[in-house]
């Protein structure tokens, strides 16, 4: 497998051409696993939000995509359903029907888009998915109320099923949501220092992202009654098929198609977040990794930050690959997906289902938003 990394903003990011070389994998349909995660676990997602009192049932309901800014029905983006359709095939993985898991579904999917609404709203994004974010819309305090009732409805949807399975699995969510919080405490504390670490930085995303997709590759498994061994080794799986995820997002949050990714050109950049590719290569050393070191310094202390160019942004992105930190996680993602692979032959699965799960691992790697 081979990452590659070249072109400018809008061009494509990192690719893995033949990821599996394994003509099982090369004939999965991942769109068609995407859209079953989706058509699976949306009605009993719909069937969740609407057990929320007025106006946050709405507030929900526009930031899922379900309706717009005003009320009518929208056939809006409602995210890539990656979670979801971990945690059928997790189920499957354990021997079960996909659609035991579909609770585990709806509860991590609620769980992720709690921390999104909260997200934004730390984070001052102003644009989700391609549209307006719900603090813009709707203020700051239904964004936080109503993540807040998402997590609430992530563990009422799991507990009301009364069963031990239930349980065990609500304790890997609750673990998961913990960890994630714990991610997003350390994002937003490295945007404040000059310096962090690769090693901070990768335990930082796997907080953020790597445990809730763990939990998201497990949960169904521990639905359909597999044992800890079972679950934990597909959370292995999941935790740095999360980081590769995260890898690839801290790309495209540079070098990203704001057409695709539905977010503002350099919007790391302009969050001045400590992402791995400024963490690399200011970690490089050399002359860019030193002038990347001095424009950020000063950018921290400037009054002048919201209003810069998009050249002087462009500036510092260029910064970024001459010092190697483009490529550096580029190589990261397929050293994440790599580990990720091998965890699963620890596994006894349908070798269908094996196929599958590297096909989505596949995917994460070479998505464009």
């Amino acid at each position: 497998m081979t990452v590659s990394s070249t072109g400018t903003r809008g061009e494509t990011v990192p690719t893995v051409p033949s990821a599996s070389a394994n003509p099982a994998v090369d004939a999965v349909d991942v769109t068609a696993l995407l859209e079953r995660g989706r058509a699976l676990s949306t009605p009993e997602l719909r069937a969740a939000v609407d057990r929320l009192a007025a106006p946050m049932d709405t507030v929900a309901a526009y930031h899922f995509g379900w309706i717009d800014a005003q009320g009518r029905p929208a056939d809006g983006d409602g995210g890539k359903a990656v979670r979801p359709a971990l945690a059928l095939l997790s189920a499957e993985a354990a021997g079960a029907a996909a659609e035991v898991g579909v609770p585990g579904a709806v509860a991590v999917e609620l769980v992720h888009n709690f921390s999104l609404l909260h997200d934004d709203l730390m984070d001052g994004d102003e644009q989700r998915r391609h549209r307006d974010t719900v603090w813009k819309v709707h203020g700051p305090a239904q964004a936080i109320l109503v993540g807040d009732a998402l997590f609430a409805l992530a563990n009422e949807v799991l507990l009301e099923l009364g069963t031990v399975e239930a349980g065990r699995a609500t304790r890997r969510l609750t673990t998961a949501t913990r960890k994630l919080i714990d991610g997003q405490a350390q994002d937003i504390s490295y945007e404040h220092r000059e310096r962090v670490t690769v090693e901070e930085c990768l335990e930082m995303e796997g907080n953020k992202t790597g445990a809730l997709l763990a939990c998201a590759v497990s949960i169904g498994a521990v639905l359909g009654g597999a044992d800890d061994r079972t679950a934990d080794t597909l959370e292995a799986y999941g935790y740095h098929l999360g980081l590769a995820f995260q890898a690839v997002d801290d790309l495209l949050g540079i070098w990203g198609d704001p057409d695709a990714t539905g977010k503002q050109t350099w919007s790391d950049l302009r969050q001045r977040k400590k992402s791995l590719p400024v963490v690399a290569a200011l970690a490089a050393g050399g002359p860019a990794s030193t002038r990347l070191g001095e424009l950020l310094a000063a950018d921290a202390k400037s009054n002048d930050f919201d209003s810069f160019s998009e050249a002087e942004f462009a500036t510092r992105a260029a910064l970024i690959e001459e010092a190697g930190g483009r490529e550096w996680t580029s190589q990261e993602a397929r050293r994440q997906h790599t580990i990720a692979i091998e965890a699963l032959g620890a596994v006894d699965m349908p070798e269908k289902i094996r196929a599958q799960l590297t096909a989505l691992a596949d995917f994460v790697v070479v998505r464009k938003r």
